[in-house]
């Protein structure tokens, strides 16, 4: 992008307020610590942020990949998950000291300086191994896509969704004959649910987990039903707010009813009481393993269209190659082909319930058999992402400057029409505002697919 490149003390600087304490250790949890000593004739360093469930699901692909290509060793690092893993892939970037793949939250992109921090994917060389643009939802594709060359290589989306226990709706008359949730269309038919339900519902419980004070999680609801409403943020150059205080504030609003009208127990775990038998919760799709594990009767859809259009929110992870100032030769070739090979053998990563990106892989008869994973696959094509400029993305800037705002008008300590005007102000400032990274505002940052 012809940008001179930042040093390390440089990067430092420019952080700022990220949180850099501890984010110069990590803990090497994959299942590679043998690869320079595996006789192997090419090496591929690979830094990522899976934990849990996700880590178990990714060493097994990784394993699957090695026991096919042995000539590869695949040296795998897991970090520590949000800013202290952004921060210690930008410092290794700056200082040359970058592995040869690692992934990200494609909201992040944008704000990571591509081409300095980032080098863009080989587009033929991915072909090579079997992965091509026409092989994914264009539009999820392009939000990689940064001054036309791809800077990010999706591996999944994931999904908020609508988490609704069955056995409970049976009782009050809320599955179809397909034996799902009943359609929803607008904010009346949903309270009218919620209104059914918890008559039916064991005491105690709340009808719905709304996680009610968690910033990012009501940013991310914020967002999807932002998006229904067709809210805008910023005009195409990213150099005014287009921000709608009125739709903002009827998001708000309907946020807030679900506290005002007792369907929400404050602060009151939403997982278990789910679990327990609450009829709803609205939760990311990594739940899913954690309630199929409690063998519960449950399904899981979109968030609910209750503002007429279809948008939930999504997030994606997603590949990326950190800047190296040799890259080539066999080592990235290396990391093309691994990065290909788990998208397309992602079966493995639905289980955790990411849709993957890879749009084969959910035509084949053994995803359409996951449950629920198959009742949301849907949501691919109605994703809610945030904004693509720099101060975006999961635990990003945006969030943490707005979801606290979102929280207190849910929770009643601030009007939501007030919020709506201090939301918008606020993106005023962030659009003014410069990047750590590189120093430019979203409107200088080349972030326009």
């Amino acid at each position: 992008m012809g940008r001179p490149g930042l040093n390390r003390r440089q990067l430092l600087a420019g952080l700022g307020g990220l949180t850099v304490a501890g984010s110069l250790g990590f803990a090497a949890l994959g299942t590679g610590a043998d690869a320079l000593a595996s006789g192997a004739d090419t090496r591929v360093r690979y830094w990522n942020l899976f934990s849990g469930g996700d880590g178990a699901n990714m060493i097994a692909m990784l394993d699957a990949f090695r026991k096919e290509h042995p000539d590869i060793a695949v040296k795998d690092s897991t970090l520590q998950w949000g800013n202290p893993f952004y921060t210690k892939l930008a410092m290794a970037a700056a200082g040359n000291r970058a592995p040869e793949l690692g992934v990200m939250h494609l909201g992040r992109v944008a704000g990571f300086s591509p081409g300095r921090l980032l080098d863009p994917w080989d587009e033929n060389l991915l072909a090579t191994y079997g992965v091509r643009k026409e092989d994914y939802n264009q539009a999820l594709w392009n939000r990689g896509v940064i001054d036309g060359k791809l800077y990010a290589l999706p591996l999944d989306v994931h999904v908020q969704l609508c988490f609704y226990r069955k056995d409970v709706l049976k009782k009050a008359d809320l599955l179809g004959d397909d034996g799902r949730m009943i359609e929803v269309g607008s904010t009346g038919e949903w309270f009218d649910v919620l209104k059914k339900a918890k008559k039916v519902q064991k005491k105690g419980l709340q009808t719905i987990g709304l996680w009610t004070n968690d910033q990012n999680f009501q940013w991310w609801f914020f967002v999807a039903f932002y998006t229904q409403l067709g809210g805008t943020w910023f005009d195409d150059d990213n150099t005014e707010v287009r921000f709608d205080a009125d739709k903002a504030t009827q998001v708000l609003e309907f946020l807030r009813q679900h506290v005002t009208d007792g369907y929400v127990i404050p602060g009151a775990p939403t997982g278990e009481q789910f679990i327990n038998g609450a009829p709803f919760t609205w939760e990311g799709n990594w739940s899913v393993p954690v309630f199929s594990g409690a063998k519960l009767e449950y399904g899981a859809t979109p968030l609910p269209p209750v503002f007429g259009k279809q948008a939930t929110h999504a997030e994606s992870h997603a590949f990326v190659l950190p800047h190296q100032a040799g890259r080539g030769g066999a080592t990235n070739e290396g990391a093309h082909q691994l990065a290909a090979y788990v998208v397309q053998h992602a079966l493995q990563w639905a289980a955790g319930g990411h849709i993957p990106a890879y749009t084969p892989t959910l035509s084949t008869a053994a995803y359409k058999e996951l449950t629920p994973q198959n009742e949301y696959v849907s949501a691919m094509d109605h994703q809610a992402n945030e904004p693509k400029v720099w101060f975006a993305g999961s635990t990003g800037v945006l969030a943490q400057d707005l979801g606290p705002m979102v929280v207190s008008s849910t929770m009643g300590s601030a009007k939501p029409a007030s919020v709506a005007e201090r939301m918008k102000k606020e993106l005023g400032k962030l659009l003014a505002s410069k990047n750590p990274m590189d120093g430019h505002t979203a409107a200088q940052g080349g972030a326009v697919a």
